[in-house]
């Protein structure tokens, strides 16, 4: 019976993550899933870039998500229960959601899914990374709806956070990545925010 609810779970899940429309735009503007689209669930090496277009990564364990954060994971890594590392952690890689913009071009992007949903799309848990330094390397990321425990290190333009917490300090490592920087009014950030070259 567990084994049951926990596979309708993940299948749930994996559809409200690849099966959700939504408009062309460049970016997630709202942090919703409405960049997500059915054609997600198909692996497809499409740019020379070497780009991924994957479905969503529900993962429940440290080492599924350390291998979904990876140059070689998805665009979306949604967790089913708080994660706790003792080492560095690394968001890697270029990802495309699947969709094209207003001039065809595929849409770039990386979310962290500290949460599970329901079908209609409300946010059902939110739950917790910690680790003591999690690096963004990855354009166009996102962590949304949950904590990050420990100091965020932002490398790339255009990061945000969406309805989450980060417990600890953010640095950017370049005066573009703290500029670029976005975070809506249901975020927090507990430590300082300053630039931090390496």
């Amino acid at each position: 019976m567990k084994k049951t609810f926990i596979l309708l779970l993940i299948v749930t899940l994996i559809f409200a993550f690849a099966g959700c429309g939504g408009n062309s735009n460049t970016g997630n503007n709202n942090g919703t899933d409405n960049n997500t689209t059915s054609k997600g669930a198909v692996n497809d090496q499409k740019s020379a870039q070497n780009d991924a277009v994957t479905s969503a990564s529900v993962v429940d364990n440290k080492t599924d998500f350390k291998n979904a954060i990876s140059n070689k994971g998805t665009w979306i890594i949604a967790t089913l229960k708080d994660l706790n590392f003792n080492e560095d952690l690394v968001l890697d890689g270029n990802f495309t959601n699947g969709k094209k913009d207003d001039k065809g071009n595929d849409i770039v992007q990386r979310k962290i899914a500290l949460y599970t949903q329901d079908e209609n799309r409300n946010v059902t848990n939110r739950f917790t990374l910690k680790a003591p330094k999690l690096t963004i390397n990855s354009p166009m990321a996102s962590i949304q709806h949950g904590t990050f425990a420990g100091d965020l290190y932002v490398s790339q333009d255009n990061f945000q956070l969406v309805d989450a917490k980060v417990d600890g300090n953010v640095y950017f490592t370049t005066d573009s990545a703290k500029s670029t920087f976005k975070m809506d009014a249901t975020s927090s950030i507990t430590g300082k925010q300053e630039v931090k070259k390496q």
